[in-house]
């Protein structure tokens, strides 16, 4: 095998690498769960070379990352970005310290809103390989997860932002909580009637949700709520919150949603409830070309 670079997304929890052929063809694919979370500055390099190892030769190869191994706890800081601009700038790449002298790697700064004031790491390549798959794309991307973001682009560029800890809270709430002893199982079955019902009513009273959250243990205990629905009604609750903020980016426009599968597909489900149009692109094709994008330029690390 003789790859052309690495690519590299570095996340809190996870760490996922892929070996590029200059085709642009993926040779090989590797993960583990050493996140930035996990490690020591020291020990960023270490835990890449656990996985790519194999894959270096004798001459330095160019990597490309993006994700938290940016973030100031990271490898190495790669300073955020101000919005408005274009998600990704191959001149505002960060040369990460190694001491492989086979590996040459560079990071992806994130991007920065000053008021409101928010950030975002990894997400702008993910928005950057959006509009290379959707050339021309003028819309809000939004993006689930941990902390879902909601991105206003225009003209190839991120205008504004802003960021929603929907995903944190879900995990909170649904394992620290008194909710809890209320919920089913990860694989329960998904209960669309009773997560569109909790979308709609978060909806129309945000002002709400305390009482509403409680609601699900009150009923589980008084009416044999059942933990599937229960954990359906939480999902529906915490993501019409989310939507009912993040109202003025969704209503009346075009959204391209990038995430998992199953996470994607439930705000997708939400937003239609609503009367949004949304399209789903795969998040992993999306941080490939937006890597991709900053070597298409002409720029090589």
């Amino acid at each position: 095998m003789d790859p052309d670079w690495i690519a590299i997304d570095w996340g809190t929890s996870n760490l996922r690498v892929w070996a590029i052929a200059a085709s642009g063809a993926i040779l090989a694919r590797a993960g583990s769960d050493e996140g930035m979370a996990r490690l020591s500055p020291d020990g960023f390099e270490p835990a890449l070379l656990r996985l790519i190892g194999g894959w270096l030769g004798t001459r330095p190869l160019p990597a490309l990352a993006c994700g938290m191994v940016g973030a100031r706890q990271g490898w190495t800081e790669a300073a955020y970005r101000a919005i408005p601009c274009a998600p990704l700038d191959p001149a505002a790449l960060t040369r990460a310290p190694t001491r492989d002298p086979r590996l040459d790697l560079r990071i992806a700064p994130g991007l920065s809103q000053d008021r409101p004031a928010d950030v975002m790491r990894g997400e702008e390549t993910q928005i950057a390989g959006a509009l290379m798959l959707e050339p021309g794309f003028d819309g809000v991307v939004c993006l689930p997860g941990t902390h879902s973001k909601w991105a206003h682009v225009s003209a190839g560029e991120v205008v504004s932002f802003q960021t929603h800890m929907t995903g944190e809270l879900f995990e909170l709430v649904s394992r620290q909580s008194v909710l809890r002893h209320s919920l089913g199982a990860d694989d329960a079955p998904h209960r669309e009637e009773a997560f569109l019902a909790a979308v709609s009513d978060a909806i129309s009273r945000p002002e709400r949700i305390g009482s509403r959250l409680f609601g699900i243990r009150a009923e589980g205990l008084l009416h044999g709520l059942a933990p599937a629905t229960a954990r359906a009604r939480l999902s529906g609750l915490l993501i019409g919150m989310e939507l009912a903020a993040a109202r003025p980016y969704w209503l009346g426009q075009p959204v391209a949603l990038i995430g998992s599968s199953g996470l994607a597909r439930a705000y997708a489900t939400a937003l239609a409830a609503q009367g949004a149009q949304t399209r789903s692109l795969d998040a992993t094709a999306c941080t490939l070309a937006g890597l991709t994008s900053l070597l298409a330029t002409g720029t090589r690390p």
